[in-house]
């Protein structure tokens, strides 16, 4: 009869790590096009919606590059500080075509490989996360540079730009875009997100609707670089939440889906 207590313990031990193992944890390396909208926490948002759990932290400064983050290794002291399954490289918009330079690609080439030669030493699996273009023809040269680039280092490439492209046109009243034109509104993040969490679970989220309870984070949140940032705890001034009705959940549902 003693036994049971015994036997209830440890059972309620294997549980509970059950559901700790079960959080998926992220660790997104980006810019304002990360961190703008908070693109970490309506990823874990999704999770939550669909039954699962995501814990995610963003390392992101304003204009910052990739290369920027190796040179400083910020990204090596968090991945040696905290355990992370996945470390998602978002690059500045446009670095992967050369839009700054040959001498700036080569940087940046080299610095996808080195982050993501860094994950795997450390346990987690790198994603390659796309950006985007506002014209057809730069839309489609950079996916296919960025799909050549994940290729080349064997990592997932989500593909961003030409779903925008397509939701330009099939629902051009969505807010794609924040007010300057160029760094993503809510709608766009929430395709990041959308496509994001396919590329984790194998399949896209259901179509609920969706409150995103962490710091909406504006064009103008003014990150220092290398802001190592949990997802739901605010760092500057920002909107404390945001809501997505299940319509509108699903207009962009559709857009993630389309060919």
């Amino acid at each position: 009869m003693r036994a049971l207590p015994w036997f209830a313990a440890i059972v309620l031990l294997l549980v509970a790590g059950t559901a700790a193992a079960a959080t998926t944890r992220l660790l997104f390396v980006g810019n304002s096009l990360t961190y703008v909208g908070n693109l970490p926490a309506v990823v874990d948002a999704l999770a939550a919606a669909n039954g699962t759990t995501t814990s995610s932290d963003m390392l992101v400064g304003a204009g910052a590059t990739l290369s920027e983050r190796v040179a400083d290794g910020s990204v090596e002291r968090a991945l040696a500080a905290q355990h992370y399954d996945y470390v998602i490289l978002q690059e500045r918009g446009g670095n992967l075509i050369g839009a700054a330079g040959d001498a700036s690609l080569h940087e940046t080439n080299a610095a996808h490989e080195a982050l993501a030669q860094l994950a795997r030493r450390n346990g987690a699996e790198p994603i390659l996360l796309g950006t985007y273009q506002g014209l057809p023809q730069p839309s489609r040269a950079l996916v296919a540079a960025e799909a050549a680039q994940a290729k080349r280092l064997l990592m997932p490439h989500v593909a961003v730009s030409q779903r925008l492209q397509g939701g330009l046109s099939s629902v051009p009243d969505a807010e794609w875009f924040a007010a300057d034109r160029m760094h993503p509104g809510p709608d766009l993040t929430l395709l990041d997100a959308l496509l994001l969490y396919r590329a984790l679970f194998g399949v896209f989220p259901r179509a609920t609707a969706l409150t995103v309870e962490a710091p909406v984070y504006g064009v103008h949140a003014g990150f220092a670089d290398a802001t190592l940032v949990r997802a739901g705890a605010a760092r500057v001034a920002a909107d404390a939440a945001y809501r997505y009705s299940l319509e509108r959940v699903q207009r962009i549902l559709t857009v993630a889906e389309s060919r």
